[in-house]
């Protein structure tokens, strides 16, 4: 089920932002590349995996009211329940109303204007860059390649691009990808990244 964007589009919700402190090493039309990575960058709703936990519905809202800082209880609600309606094609699942509202008065009383913990990402590719999956896994390869070694980043960012394409994620994939053996993308799989690639495989199916 695709996602029903219109909405966000007509609230005029913010649910993507580049670093805006970070400076990138390398810069192109198509990409920026921080070789040390950056926390900066939030790209909600960017692969075609959908919201599957508690977990990540509650992260997802306190990134969107952090990006979105004149909400108020109000606002929250209606895109809470907006997104959280399983036909919207947001989550796999739907939230009652007072779930909603307890997570909305939960995300309330953080401290909205620190950053929400984030993945680190090394390389950005711009919106409309124009490159395909492929080209965007070869400068994953090249620019990964100069470094000393894989990070479980680099492969959690080259899972989310094989994904982004509708194909499945394999060790095989992600070997070629970074340029790297079968054999250390294995070692490099904490049990976190397995859990992503399950989620982002399964998604594939629904």
């Amino acid at each position: 089920m695709d996602r029903k964007f219109k909405y966000l589009w007509d609230k005029q919700i913010v649910y993507r932002r580049d670093p805006i402190t970070d400076i990138p090493d390398e810069e192109t039309r198509e990409y920026m590349f921080f070789k040390e990575g950056t926390y900066q960058c939030y790209d909600l709703f960017r692969s075609k995996a959908k919201i599957t936990t508690w977990k990540s519905f509650y992260w997802h809202m306190m990134v969107l009211w952090y990006l979105n800082p004149e909400w108020d209880d109000a606002d929250a609600m209606e895109i809470a329940t907006y997104l959280a309606y399983k036909p919207n094609g947001f989550t796999t699942f739907t939230m009652n109303k007072w779930n909603i509202a307890r997570l909305v008065y939960e995300v309330s009383c953080l401290d909205l204007e620190k950053p929400p913990r984030n993945k680190l990402r090394k390389i950005i590719f711009k919106p409309n860059c124009g490159l395909d999956k492929s080209e965007k896994l070869s400068i994953v390869g090249k620019l990964i390649g100069r470094m000393n070694g894989i990070k479980k980043e680099d492969i959690y960012n080259s899972m989310l691009l094989i994904n982004d394409s509708d194909e499945k994620i394999t060790i095989s994939k992600l070997a070629k990808s970074l340029n790297c053996t079968p054999r250390t993308i294995h070692r490099r799989m904490c049990d976190e990244l397995k859990q992503v690639k399950q989620e982002l495989n399964e998604e594939i199916n629904i």
